[in-house]
């Protein structure tokens, strides 16, 4: 017998029958009707190839084979059951579970201390894997539930997935404090442009937000460094002459001279994404309030 071709209904049938010992009383406990279990019965016996229950005087009595798999039958639905329960009723002070977050070095640094922080007292259960997906592999990684959220910026093109505004933030020019500019009260556009700049991608080629910006103006700035990493590029600021544009909320954690640009930059703007198929879960639904009230904060 092949488990897999089996219609699982039918142990349901077979337990409710065990109980009652009736197919009247098994079908008034299933909300179903008499012949519907006659007809699930002749089907089991079919496929186990036994009588099942024999009737008799007192009712329908189990066969050896029926006593012989009955506890086992009836572990595996009570197992199901409270899984099904503890799936509907999640309870974060009891969760084990693993949160798998795709998202980059900036993100980590805003999020996780304070995530980690609030799951050690809300869900300690709860373990965190942060890894990067590359944005193409998103919505694959997302529907085979190997990744529970991504961080990134809005994905117009992914109709399967659910998107929320998590994170939005203002871009910053950040020089060493001991730099020649650094006593200026503002930064002119040609000031700008006559530093050496850092640029942060973890592409190989291509532009940034400002390099597009400045793009529509003409103009073009001087990128002396190209880093992946967001946290390295301000220790490169502390320690030379060169410029970085930063989203402020990063820029505010160093002690460095800070300018608004002097032109005109999209703000950086996250969003958390999660796949339709999860937004119901519990589990999911939760973690997502936990991340969104960690940045909101």
């Amino acid at each position: 017998m092949q488990l897999q071709k089996m219609d699982m209904n039918l142990f349901l049938v077979l337990e409710a029958i065990y109980n009652a010992r009736n197919l009247t009383r098994a079908a008034e406990q299933l909300h179903i009707t008499q012949p519907a279990v006659s007809n699930a019965l002749a089907r089991l016996r079919r496929t186990l190839d036994d009588p099942l229950f024999i009737r008799g005087p007192s009712g329908m009595t189990p066969t050896p084979l029926t006593e012989s798999i009955m506890p086992r039958v009836q572990q595996a639905l009570s197992l199901l059951g409270t899984s099904l329960n503890e799936y509907r009723q999640f309870k974060p002070a009891l969760a084990r579970k693993t949160l798998r977050l795709s998202m980059n070095d900036m993100a980590e640094t805003l999020l996780l201390p304070r995530l980690l922080e609030r799951l050690e007292k809300e869900a300690p259960g709860v373990t965190v894997e942060s890894f990067h997906v590359p944005r193409d592999q998103l919505t694959r990684e997302l529907a085979a539930n190997t990744l529970d959220f991504a961080l990134d910026i809005p994905l117009v093109t992914a109709p399967q997935l659910q998107q929320q505004r998590l994170h939005q933030d203002r871009y910053l020019c950040m020089l060493r404090n001991e730099h020649p500019l650094a006593s200026e009260s503002s930064l002119t556009l040609e000031q700008y442009l006559q530093l050496e700049h850092i640029h942060v991608s973890s592409r190989r080629t291509g532009p940034g937000l400002a390099d597009i910006a400045l793009n529509k103006l003409g103009r073009r700035r001087n990128i002396k460094l190209r880093v992946q990493h967001y946290r390295v590029a301000p220790l490169v600021v502390l320690r030379t002459d060169l410029a970085l544009t930063v989203p402020a909320s990063l820029a505010g954690q160093y002690s460095a001279r800070l300018f608004e640009l002097p032109f005109q930059i999209p703000l950086m703007d996250w969003h958390l994404l999660w796949h339709k198929n999860q937004h119901d879960d519990p589990a999911n639904h939760w973690l997502r309030e936990q991340l969104l009230a960690v940045l909101a904060a």
